[in-house]
């Protein structure tokens, strides 16, 4: 729900944000305060290529966001003053401080609103000069070195009084510059350029040096800590991982109780810019699983959902009264009450067996549709997109041809319908790699990969020698399952139990169709039927034991092979709550890769397995996980799209590049984007980068994840707030009396 500046960190998957995400909630799972988790990271579903050919769309190409904002924004008179917003979090922040490795969507939620800074991002995801704090900041001097002006609020000081100054900017310059090793710091990027840190003419003034240029300056200090926590490594390691003593926001840290899940954000007496209107912000750990509970409840006011919880939302929303008699329904069949439970929306698998205890699960959940009617659901495009990633350091997709063959196989758009047309948002597929509509750096670059031509991807398969009925060794393995299913095949298979889908446990091959003399198989579908499978629940996503996955005009008569190996790929899969639509857009994919003869061997594993043991290991061919969006691509972006390097002791040091694809030349125009101080050239740099990234067809943008919020009606400025950095001090009640306008987004 809160973004700060729109920064990539690990991908997006996992439910959360700061890293990439393997299912489609985060979140997250999410975004944040640019906490570089360089390990973890899901927005994948809650949690996110290259040669010298230039893109389909020109560089001066208009975009816009393809959702607005949805926040029932009102004006300050309209809030009322004081309550208490009770805002869920996946969990309590491990640490407060940003820039520490373990630091999650929490920990930025915390930041924006007792810390510092000089930047935050707008609605078009560009970043802005916070008046808060700065009067202005600038570029004063390119030669002989790059040298940046900033001119602070002269009411600027910390929750002790002193003013925010010169030496909180060294001392955080020195704590990321990564000089000292004894900082656990998880990112210096931009830090590490600054050659040096002074107080200009007076005490306001703040005066930075540069040694190289660095055109992502506007990303530094934001959020800025005071001096004391940067100050030394034990301050820096320890001293803020549970507490704040000094902030300077318009709320303050009151306390962390891990006991009851909470932190609890008051109003800083110090604060001299706008007032809150609220009086306490308490942000509650909630399991994702239980958010209408907690929403029902009161638990919380305002949390962001799965798409199963918005139907419940809306649902109740539409309904005056239930039309269900519980009462004198005391001799209805359990089959009765299971047939009334489903038609309600409830969850099948999680319906208790007897009629009396039915009965309760039934009138429990009528009770809660009851409370959820006073409470919306705010949807938008969350800054960050998921993608297909095609691991391509072994195996059939190290040869770019088949991995190209992969991306003409796709219907993006269609896979895009999937997900986002069941929630009325634009069903728009992503053409970037290193920014979204909306951003001035978006372009369209997929014309240079080619969309979806199954003949094209059948040619490119013969190319790189991949036929149509050809021998297969006896007892020989696909190619793709090769041996990095090692030592983690066993935890995968045990960690499947009940969620197996056919083969073996945890895993579903699509592609493999030997039909017995009564097997039918099934109807030919054409993938953009698809749209209008709920994302959550896509017909057909997963067929039964034995059903033969369909077959296109065209495809091969039987599965590739070469060399003795049948084409087949390791498709691995999160299997947590919250990865549906993962799964069914994973389905998806397998089918249309079918129809060019590439088989698919679906491995569904546990969400803490997921990215840690096999997206960040490699032990993968195809995976789909989220990155945020970035205000600051050439700095963010780069780590993800790097070339891999050999590292002194042999090892393969990837960064964030878990597809292991990528070329000089990729790496090159981020570097020159990032020296360079003309934003228009970054831009046409960048744009140029993204060209050779689709080209080498490592990582395939799908769509923009969803970002769904459900709130309390009569809770404004809050929401889904898209690439904006929330207002916190605008949040609040609607006063008694007043109205609001209908919001953008849903007209």
């Amino acid at each position: 729900m809160s973004h700060q500046g729109v920064s990539r960190s690990a991908p997006s998957g996992a439910r959360g944000t700061a890293r990439p995400a393997p299912t489609d909630p985060q979140p997250h799972h999410g975004g944040t305060a640019r906490c570089y988790q360089r390990s973890l990271a899901f927005l994948a579903a809650g949690a996110l290529a290259v040669p010298l050919l230039a893109g389909c769309g020109s560089d001066d190409e208009a975009s816009k966001p393809l959702a607005g904002q949805d926040i029932v924004p009102v004006a300050r008179d309209a809030v009322a003053e004081g309550g208490t917003l009770k805002m869920a979090v996946d969990a309590v922040p491990e640490t407060l401080n940003t820039f520490q490795a373990d630091a999650d969507a929490g920990t930025t939620r915390v930041a924006q609103a007792v810390l510092p800074s000089m930047f935050t991002i707008d609605a078009t995801g560009k970043p802005v000069r916070n008046p808060d704090y700065l009067e202005s900041a600038k570029v004063i001097e390119t030669e002989p070195r790059q040298v940046v002006l900033y001119r602070l609020n002269q009411q600027a000081v910390w929750s002790d009084g002193r003013e925010i100054g010169a030496a909180d900017f060294a001392a955080q310059w020195r704590a990321l510059s990564g000089k000292d090793s004894a900082y656990w710091t998880a990112r210096n990027a931009g830090y590490d350029r600054i050659a040096q840190i002074e107080r200009g003419a007076n005490d306001l003034e703040v005066r930075v040096t540069f040694d190289r240029p660095y055109a992502d300056w506007k990303s530094l200090f934001s959020p800025l800590y005071p001096k004391d926590v940067m100050g030394t490594p034990d301050a820096f390691n320890d001293g803020a991982r549970r507490k704040l003593a000094v902030t300077a926001g318009p709320f303050r840290v009151d306390k962390v109780d891990t006991a009851k899940k909470d932190v609890v954000l008051t109003r800083n007496p110090r604060w001299w810019g706008r007032p809150a209107k609220l009086d306490e912000i308490d942000l509650h750990a909630v399991d994702r699983a239980k958010r209408a509970t907690a929403l029902a409840d009161g638990t919380v006011d305002v949390a962001d959902i799965d798409v199963a919880d918005a139907d419940r939302i809306t649902v109740a929303g539409r309904e005056k009264g239930t039309g269900l008699p519980l009462q004198g329904a005391g001799k209805t069949s359990a089959k009765k009450l299971r047939s009334w439970a489903l038609t309600l929306g409830m969850d099948e698998e999680k319906l208790p067996k007897g009629p009396k205890k039915l009965r309760r699960s039934i009138a429990k959940w009528l009770e809660q549709q009851h409370e959820l009617r006073d409470f919306g659901v705010r949807k938008s495009l969350e800054p960050a997109y998921t993608q297909l990633a095609l691991n391509g350091s072994e195996g059939p997709l190290a040869d770019e041809r088949v991995r190209r063959a992969v991306a003409r196989a796709l219907d993006r758009q269609a896979l895009a319908r999937l997900v986002l047309t069941p929630l009325g948002l634009p069903a728009v597929p992503v053409g970037s790699h290193v920014a979204l509509s909306g951003q001035a750096a978006y372009t369209d670059g997929s014309g240079v990969i080619g969309g979806l031509d199954t003949h094209e991807a059948q040619a490119l398969l013969a190319d790189a020698g991949w036929v149509a009925g050809g021998p297969v060794k006896t007892g020989g393995k696909a190619a793709g399952a090769e041996d990095g299913e090692k030592a983690d095949k066993k935890k995968d298979d045990s960690e499947q139990g009940d969620e197996s889908d056919g083969g073996h446990d945890g895993q579903y091959i699509v592609g493999e169709d030997d039909k017995g003399p009564d097997d039918k198989g099934t109807d030919d579908r054409d993938t953009r039927d698809h749209q209008k499978d709920h994302a959550h629940g896509a017909p057909g996503a997963y067929a039964p034991k034995g059903t033969a996955a369909p077959r296109g005009a065209g495809a091969p008569a039987g599965p590739l092979a070469k060399d003795g190996k049948a084409l087949s790929l390791r498709f691995v899969l999160p299997s947590g709550p919250g990865s549906e639509t993962l799964q069914a857009v994973a389905g998806q994919i397998s089918q249309m890769l079918d129809r060019v003869g590439i088989a698919t061997e679906i491995h569904k594993v546990s969400d803490d397995s997921y990215f840690k043991d096999h997206v960040a290991a490699g032990q993968y061919d195809l995976a789909l996980y989220s990155w945020p969006s970035s205000a600051f691509p050439a700095t963010d972006a780069r780590p993800i799209y790097a070339k891999p390097v050999v590292a002194a002791d042999g090892s393969l040091n990837v960064e964030q590049n878990y597809t292991r694809v990528g070329t000089d030349q990729v790496d090159q125009l981020f570097d020159q984007a990032l020296g360079t101080l003309d934003e228009d050239e970054a831009d046409g740099l960048l744009r140029k980068a993204d060209s050779r990234i689709w080209a080498s067809a490592g990582s395939l943008p799908l769509y923009q994840r969803p970002q769904l919020v459900g709130a309390r009606k009569d809770l404004v400025n809050v929401g889904a707030f898209g690439f904006q950095t929330p207002v916190y001090q605008d949040m609040g009640f609607l006063k008694k009396g007043a109205k609001v306008s209908p919001s953008p987004s849903k007209g």
